[in-house]
C-alpha cells in the first residue's frame, strides 16, 4: 500500500544511477530520486517515506517532511500563480497545485492560505483546496463539552472568530471570549464550551472554572495556555526582556504572577513559571 499524501514504511530494493528503487508490501516499487532525500541508504534498509506524485502523475517518494498530509488542513504559502491556478509551498520539491475552481477567493503570490489536501477523483492526483467547509462535519461530532481540543483560527464572523476543531469540525469563539490577538491560521489549544441542539459548537480558549484575575494576569495566563504551560521569565529576568515579550514592566509582571500564584493557577520556579494542571486543563 502506497497511498499518495501519506507516510509509508518501505525497503530500499536497489540503489540506481539517479536514485533509489523502493519496494512496498505487495511488491509495488516506487522510484525516489537522490534530490528527494538528504540521507544515504543501502539495499535492504527499512525507511519511512512520504508518497506524492511527480509531474507526470507517477507515484514517487521523499524523506523530506511536508507541511501537510492527506485529509489535513494547514497554512501554506502561495509560491506562484499561473493561468491554471496556484502552486503552494508544502516543504517538498514539487509544489502543491490548487486550481481556480478550488479557491474560495483568488490567491495571490506570497500570501498564506488554509488548505485542505485531498486526492482528486478525476485525475487521481493530490490537490489542494481552500473550500475547507466541505470537509468539516456537523452530522457526527467527535468531541464533547469541556473537552480540550486543537484549534486552527479561521475566518472572522459577526459574532466572533470561526475555528477548525481537531481538523474535523467548525466552531465559534464568541467575541466576549476573545482576550488576545488571534491570527488567521494560528494553532491554539481550546475547550468545547457548548454543543447546541443543531450541533453548532461554541469554543473557549480558557479552561472551565477560570475566573478573571486582572488584565495583566489574564494575559500571562493565556500565554501559558498557548505555550505548553511554561513561560521562561522569572525574578532575575531582564526588565527589558519582560517588556519586549509581554508589553508590561517587571514590577507589573511580578504583581500579576503573584495574583495567579495566590489563585493556585501557577507555580513559580527558578527558571520561570508553570501552569498548574487541573482536571479541566
Amino acid at each position: 500500500m502506497s497511498t499518495p499524501g501519506t507516510f509509508q514504511k518501505t525497503t530500499v530494493k536497489l540503489k540506481q544511477k539517479d536514485g533509489y528503487l523502493l519496494e512496498f508490501d505487495g511488491g509495488k516499487t516506487i522510484f525516489m530520486p537522490f534530490n528527494d532525500t538528504d540521507k544515504e541508504f543501502d539495499p535492504g534498509d527499512s525507511i519511512e517515506v512520504f508518497i506524492y506524485q511527480d509531474n507526470t502523475g507517477l507515484d514517487t517518494a521523499t524523506t523530506f517532511q511536508p507541511t501537510i498530509t492527506l485529509n489535513q488542513i494547514e497554512l501554506l504559502e502561495v509560491k506562484e500563480v499561473t493561468q491554471h491556478g496556484a502552486f503552494m509551498d508544502w516543504g517538498i520539491s514539487k509544489d502543491l497545485f490548487i486550481p481556480f475552481s478550488e479557491q474560495s477567493n483568488r490567491m495571490m503570490e506570497g500570501r498564506k492560505n488554509l488548505v485542505y489536501l485531498y486526492i482528486d477523483r478525476k485525475s487521481e492526483r493530490l490537490t489542494g483546496t481552500t473550500k475547507i467547509e466541505r470537509y468539516l462535519t456537523e452530522k457526527t461530532l467527535t468531541v464533547k463539552e469541556k473537552e480540550k481540543v486543537d484549534l486552527i483560527i479561521w475566518n472572522k464572523s459577526d459574532l466572533g472568530r470561526n475555528v477548525i476543531i481537531n481538523q474535523k469540525h467548525e466552531g465559534l469563539i464568541y467575541e466576549d471570549d476573545i482576550f488576545q490577538n488571534l491570527r488567521y491560521g494560528e494553532k491554539h489549544k481550546g475547550f468545547i464550551k457548548q454543543i447546541r441542539p443543531d450541533n453548532k459548537i461554541d469554543v473557549t480558549l480558557r479552561p472551565f472554572g477560570y475566573e478573571k484575575v486582572g488584565p495583566n494576569a489574564d494575559k500571562i495566563y493565556d500565554i501559558l495556555l498557548q505555550g505548553d504551560g511554561y513561560l521562561d521569565l522569572h525574578d532575575k529576568s531582564n526588565p527589558d526582556h519582560i517588556r519586549a515579550r509581554l508589553e508590561m514592566s517587571k514590577k507589573t509582571y511580578k504583581k500579576a504572577i503573584g495574583l495567579l500564584y495566590r489563585k493556585d493557577l501557577i507555580r513559580i520556579e527558578d527558571d520561570g513559571i508553570y501552569l498548574v494542571e487541573s482536571e479541566n486543563s
